[in-house]
């Protein structure tokens, strides 16, 4: 978005917050007390969420909506959207507008397909569809779908999905991918779960992919579990990712290109059953996290903070927790992450996206039956 375009979005959307009802709470924080309030309620798991030009807030529901959030009021569904395999960790998972959505109305969903949708069988796997919008009021349909990518090897499993998609400068996108539940495959480089994939607009490989020798064309980076989170750092583009571990060993890792961050081979966790994984936690030739946690949290969503609303937090990376039912804020000095804060603990639920506004708030998704969209700012703004 433009600097006029992330003014006007930021206007916009100051005004829409003057209509919401006030549910709120208030915790401190090393930037000074901090707000939560919820804008709305009644989202079936809520996933992922984006921010329209016109400050209103697009949201999917991981049972197969997307809804668009005017004034705190949800509108209806919008038509057109894929059929989702609404199972386990499955269903309709992220979004992402194009860097020309404003002109052009394109966004794209990250989803878990049902088999009889891709021409097969049985089972189930990732998928990215683009479309566009065409806006109807407080709804709108989406036409001129196209699937551009997915994992081509379906699974009986319903869980490790990943599914977090955003653009970078160049306008390629970023798709995760877990392991579907199967953790040998993060290790198959033909396949493309257990992966950090890059790809064109139009699902074609673009020609500064790493491609290593035996690896699928798509894919960045391997060798990871199912990582929930993704964000790009607007600086330099370097990329940051968080991804559940098993018991223990939720990482923090900045794929690079062609590298292979290792799971199963090393990890940080044990299994659930207490027995360990792997061959401990390091091994040469594969890449260490920037950090983990042990206990897990349950990492997903994922943003840089790169506003001023919050004073002495720009640059650092925020990210929810599910089981941790928390907000965390990393202090990030250049490419290392040298603190750690947590926010909201037990306060929220279980915390499944992080964006920051153009209006310099965090906003929140809470994955419940009634999942909430709640703003987080300082106290009185």
């Amino acid at each position: 978005m433009t600097d006029t375009g992330s003014i006007a979005a930021a206007t916009a959307l100051a005004t829409l917050l003057l209509a919401m009802p006030v549910r709120a709470q208030t915790v401190q924080s090393s930037a000074g007390p901090l707000t939560a309030t919820v804008i709305t309620g009644g989202l079936d798991h809520p996933w992922g969420l984006e921010f329209l030009p016109d400050g209103r807030i697009i949201v999917t529901e991981r049972s197969g909506q997307v809804r668009i959030i005017t004034d705190g009021v949800t509108g209806e569904p919008v038509e057109g959207v894929p059929d989702v395999f609404n199972e386990g960790e499955g269903g309709l998972l992220d979004i992402a507008l194009a860097p020309d959505f404003q002109s052009s109305g394109r966004l794209y969903l990250a989803y878990v397909e049902p088999a009889a949708d891709a021409g097969l069988q049985r089972g189930q796997s990732n998928a990215v569809m683009a479309a566009t919008l065409e806006q109807a009021g407080e709804t709108g349909r989406l036409v001129d779908q196209e699937v551009i990518f997915r994992v081509e090897k379906f699974t009986t499993r319903r869980s490790h999905f990943g599914s977090r998609i955003e653009f970078d400068a160049s306008g390629n996108l970023f798709v995760t991918t877990g392991d579907q539940g199967d953790m040998e495959r993060a290790q198959d480089f033909a396949d493309t779960a257990g992966g950090i994939i890059r790809i064109a607009p139009d699902g074609s490989v673009p020609a500064d992919n790493p491609r290593p020798e035996g690896w699928a064309p798509e894919l960045w980076s391997k060798g990871h579990r199912n990582p929930q989170g993704l964000t790009l750092r607007a600086s330099d583009g370097a990329i940051f990712t968080v991804e559940h571990g098993a018991r223990g060993g939720d990482e923090v890792n900045m794929p690079r290109a062609g590298a292979n961050y290792g799971w199963p081979i090393i990890t940080y966790g044990v299994d659930y059953s207490g027995a360990p994984i792997g061959e401990g936690t390091a091994k040469d030739g594969l890449e260490q996290p920037l950090h983990y946690w042990d206990p897990s949290i349950s990492p997903s969503g994922l943003d840089f903070y790169e506003a001023d609303l919050i004073g002495g937090w720009d640059g650092d990376l925020l990210s929810g927790g599910l089981s941790g039912q928390v907000l965390v804020r990393l202090d990030v000095e250049g490419d290392e992450i040298v603190g750690e804060e947590r926010l909201f603990e037990g306060q929220l639920g279980r915390i499944r996206d992080v964006r920051v506004g153009p209006d310099g708030a965090i906003y929140l998704l809470t994955d419940e039956d009634n999942g909430r969209l709640i703003r987080v700012a300082p106290e009185g703004r």
